[in-house]
């Protein structure tokens, strides 16, 4: 029997794609290099452990102001010149505190000298009288008045013969030279300014060093702001309303 030929070209198609289905294929290498991410740094162990600090909180809110007394509100003692005998008081407070001088007994003096300066007629806003107030000329003519010869050269009183009292608290030029004080803080002691002679007065009360807390003291001092029994009966009786 005759043998097949077999064209070689088929034998090795043949061979070429059984090796193939034996065979897997290798796979692709990767095109991109891979990237190192750098570790996070580490927290201090107190960071990790403790929460943040809260916020500090904020300022308490600073106290009301105390109420005004009875006798502002009512209109006894002028909002103005209440200031300036309170800021007096409270002034004599921290320079003097043994004198213990409070505001009503200020104010008592005020009522009786002025009226409060004609009733606040005043500027609110620095304490200065709206109209200068002056006391009778000291030259004898009224009766109970003695005779004071001019010694501010009219400088305070406008008069250059005879003095007289000057300002709501009704300070002789004298006095006032020696005891001013500026009350107001504008560099200057002015008898016609409320704050100026409400610190005066004050400084004057309390210049015998007594104890303005005690009654009697009370009654001494205010004897050396005008030597008359009816005079302190008039400005205590006044400040015991206040």
């Amino acid at each position: 029997m005759a043998a097949t030929v077999v064209p070689l070209g088929v034998l090795a198609a043949a061979a070429t794609t059984t090796a193939g289905a034996g065979q897997s294929a290798a796979p692709l290498a990767s095109t991109v290099d891979s990237v190192a991410t750098p570790a996070p740094n580490p927290l201090p162990p107190e960071a990790a452990t403790s929460p943040a600090a809260p916020p500090p909180p904020p300022p308490p809110a600073p106290p009301p102001p105390p109420p005004e007394p009875a006798s502002v509100v009512s209109g006894a003692v002028p909002v103005a010149n209440y200031d300036a005998y309170r800021d007096a008081a409270q002034s004599i407070s921290r320079t003097d505190p043994g004198c213990g001088i409070e505001w009503p007994m200020i104010a008592g003096i005020g009522r009786v000298e002025s009226h409060h300066a004609n009733n606040g007629d005043v500027d609110p806003s620095t304490g200065d009288l709206h109209a200068p107030i002056y006391g009778p000329t000291l030259d004898g003519t009224l009766a109970g008045n003695e005779v004071i010869a001019d010694t501010d050269g009219g400088e305070l009183d406008g008069d250059t013969q005879y003095d007289r009292a000057v300002g709501p608290m009704q300070f002789l030029p004298s006095t006032w030279e020696h005891y001013a004080a500026d009350g107001n803080g504008d560099g200057k002691a002015d008898p016609q300014n409320v704050y100026d002679a409400a610190l005066t007065t004050a400084s004057y009360l309390c210049d015998d060093h007594d104890d303005l807390r005690d009654p009697r003291a009370q009654v001494s001092a205010i004897l050396r702001y005008n030597n008359s029994m009816d005079y302190v009966d008039d400005v205590l009786g006044y400040a015991r309303t206040y």
